[in-house]
């Protein structure tokens, strides 16, 4: 009987030392048998268990997280360290600062910048520290990348998202030329092209009576053998006229001579392959009242330069859709007035009017913007919204380093709020979106304000920002 009561003894008290100690439950067997060969010396035997302590074990950190439902830019971590015995924890969220102590439950953490965040765990107790690392990517567009990445898998672009008009892009010569990613994205994700500066009158026309038109053969040929349009920008513009032209040593009627015949040997160049042209450009003065800009060309060919233009380039090429181009439109709503009048006057020899949207993710409003359309619908014209750009940095900040999760939302915000104005306009006044650039580095902007600037759908390294989910989400 005494056998019996020293083994449930003997049982219970190593069982206790198990659950505290995590024993392997294997080591009961041996325990036991003990037992029952030293049951006479229960006093004893008791004593050699009591002075076999197992020493504390260095405690491993672990943790886990989720993205937050309410906020992709936010994470949820979880401490998932097991231990019975009393530790200490600190975060390191990867944001640079002090670590800040674990507390219970979840802690959240917001990522309002793009890049990559070491996130550590450091956990310690009497017999030393353990750390616990992960990584996360933060994308402007998603925001904290799933373990899966932030990869788009659609083999879709943006041209893909309407059939009832074109969605275009500027490009250069030299970008054509090296191929690359730079092409790769034009071919997927546009179906118009527009050379930024290459197809202008100081490119093709760099001197009386010799011609160059390699830039523009290079973007045309791309576009052709790539089932993409092209927009031609711009025959007459103030000022990319080249010197010989302002300093013109013929007569008027000579120089409105040169001017047809420069007009008549680019469009018949191109006919059949260019199917659109900005046959002038920015003619409208930004001074009180508005008055017709006094280019060379106004002084050498009187007030009605601008229709002598659209003559001469319907002469040149009758199935091209001819545009009058400029800025401003919906920003000012006199220069607005002024620009309807001065196509109102053009009559059957215009057919568009291309809107230049260098705009801000404050202004203009969508009520202006929706004042450009209208004036267009109701005059019977194709309307484009030309030069599409938005800018983010309005404080001219010449400090910061990366757009704000905050200014790209709006920036988003704004991209779908022009693409659903244009999306709503009636399918036979419907003519074509052009992106006034590819990457936020090649933007002219940069160089004009001189401030860092991120106005276009794609980043430096041809990742999709939030803006381009703006601009694909006005499509629906």
């Amino acid at each position: 009987m005494f056998l019996m009561e020293s083994t449930v003894i003997l049982l219970n008290n190593f069982e206790m030392e198990f659950k505290m100690k995590k024993i392997k439950k294997y080591l009961l067997l041996p325990l036991i048998i003990f037992g029952l060969g030293c049951s006479s010396d229960k006093e004893g035997f008791n004593d050699d268990v009591a002075g076999d302590e197992i020493p504390e074990a260095k405690v491993e950190a672990s943790f886990d997280y989720t993205i937050s439902e309410e906020d992709p830019y936010a994470i949820l971590l979880d401490n998932a360290t097991e231990s019975e015995r009393e530790y200490t924890a600190v975060w390191d969220f990867g944001k640079g600062g002090e670590k800040v102590a674990d507390k219970a439950g979840l802690e959240e953490v917001r990522y309002t910048e793009t890049g990559e965040y070491t996130i550590t765990l450091e956990v310690s107790n009497a017999a030393g520290t353990s750390i616990a690392k992960k990584t996360i990517k933060v994308d402007q567009r998603y925001g904290v990348c799933p373990t899966s990445g932030c990869e788009d898998l659609s083999d879709k672009g943006l041209k893909d998202g309407t059939d009832t008009f074109s969605v275009g892009v500027i490009t250069q010569s030299y970008r054509i030329n090296e191929g690359g990613s730079h092409t790769q994205v034009l071919k997927k994700e546009f179906n118009s092209l527009t050379a930024e500066y290459e197809m202008k009158m100081n490119i093709m026309y760099p001197s009386q009576d010799s011609y160059d038109f390699s830039a523009g053969d290079a973007i045309v040929d791309f576009a052709v053998a790539n089932d993409m349009y092209v927009h031609g920008h711009a025959l007459i513009w103030h000022e990319a006229s080249p010197d010989w032209v302002e300093n013109f040593t013929g007569s008027d009627a000579e120089f409105e001579k040169m001017v047809e015949d420069y007009i008549t040997t680019t469009m018949t160049r191109y006919k059949g392959k260019v199917r659109s042209w900005d046959v002038v450009n920015e003619a409208v003065d930004e001074s009180a009242g508005n008055p017709l800009r006094n280019s060379v060309f106004r002084q050498r060919m009187g007030d009605d330069y601008v229709k002598k233009c659209f003559q001469f380039a319907r002469n040149a090429d009758p199935e091209a859709i001819l545009f009058y181009n400029d800025f401003n439109i919906a920003a000012s709503s006199g220069k607005r007035a002024a620009i309807f009048d001065l196509v109102d006057d053009l009559g059957d020899l215009i057919d568009g009017l291309g809107a230049q949207m260098h705009i801000s993710i404050d202004n203009p409003s969508a009520e202006d913007i929706q004042a450009v359309v209208d004036g267009a619908v109701s005059r019977g014209l194709k309307l484009h919204f030309s030069e599409l750009d938005i800018r983010t940095n309005l404080e001219n900040d010449k400090n910061l380093s990366s757009l704000s999760a905050e200014k790209a939302a709006r920036q988003k915000a704004k991209f779908k709020e022009v693409v659903n104005i244009y999306n709503a306009v009636p399918p036979e006044n419907k003519f074509g979106i052009t992106v006034w650039g590819l990457r936020d580095n090649e933007s002219w902007l940069v160089d004009y304000y001189g401030v860092p600037e991120w106005p276009l759908l794609f980043d430096g390294n041809y990742n999709k920002k939030q803006a381009y989910d703006g601009f694909l989400e006005g499509l629906q």
